[in-house]
């Protein structure tokens, strides 16, 4: 057994969203959790360590998104030594992070799993060199389709499994395509998770088995949102909302309303 006094329990869990945005969306998540690791560090935040040889900081990631995906929805839980206000540590972790990976929100975690609100993901697809009209009639047929079988590499090899089960919504962003700098056209898709993962390259890849669909160039796919599906509408629900609901109602709304113009981000613009 390793020497030396035990580590300092988690006194607070916080939750943190956080955003990859820019170049910084073609950083792995490993560097990303080295990053992480670092601002902690520099912010002088009081994270708890795990016990044994080699302690690790109390940090946990749920969902995060494939590298050379922007987001604007990525989530971690911080274990805490000391207690800290959430306000505070959200700016001093974001002063501390290189550009493009922003601190959006934290909240102190107060029930139940993160993992287990985050069911589904809205993504913005931007197609450069695509007529919304073929755009839109691609994914018409996807959604026709009672199931589309697509290959791809995993970690156990080459794997065939239906694309189509575990889309809720896709379709052509009429608005978010007007606004474009360029011609292109944009596409909004709301994805269940599932085991296996069915990302967004593997509804392209469906797009094209079904419609033909080929962009003449790489996409630029945004994460815009994670979290619980609304029943009645579809929609996803904030994750973190039930860990503000006994937050004062001004700090609710303020927090809902932030979470909304950030789901808006810049993916209409050019890529970069």
């Amino acid at each position: 057994m390793p020497e030396g006094p035990a580590p300092a329990p988690v006194i607070q869990r916080l939750r943190v969203r956080y955003a990859k945005r820019g170049r910084l969306r073609f950083t792995s998540h490993r560097d990303i959790s080295r990053a992480v690791e670092r601002a902690i560090r520099r912010a002088g935040i009081p994270v708890a360590f795990s016990a044994g040889f080699s302690p690790h900081p109390k940090i946990s990631y749920s969902g995060a998104a494939a590298t050379g995906v922007a987001s604007e929805a990525e989530y971690l839980e911080i274990g805490l030594a000391a207690t800290c206000d959430p306000g505070r540590l959200r700016a001093d972790l974001d002063d501390a992070l290189p550009e493009g990976l922003d601190i959006l929100d934290v909240v102190e975690a107060r029930n139940g799993a993160l993992a287990d609100r985050l069911e589904a993901s809205s993504w913005l697809v931007r197609l450069d060199g695509v007529t919304p009209e073929t755009a839109g009639a691609a994914a018409a047929a996807f959604l026709a389709a009672d199931e589309i079988e697509v290959e791809r590499l995993t970690k156990k090899g080459r794997r065939t499994f239906d694309a189509r089960a575990a889309v809720i919504a896709c379709e052509l962003d009429r608005r978010a395509t007007e606004s474009a700098d360029a011609q292109c056209a944009i596409l909004r898709m709301v994805v269940r998770h599932t085991t296996p993962a069915v990302r967004p390259d593997d509804v392209l890849t469906g797009l094209r088995l079904v419609a033909d669909l080929a962009p003449p160039s790489p996409p630029l796919v945004t994460r815009l949102a994670q979290g619980l599906l609304a029943d009645d509408t579809g929609e996803l629900t904030d994750p973190l909302a039930p860990d503000r609901q006994t937050a004062p109602a001004g700090d609710v709304a303020a927090a809902h309303a932030d979470a909304v113009r950030m789901a808006e981000p810049d993916a209409v613009g050019a890529q970069p």
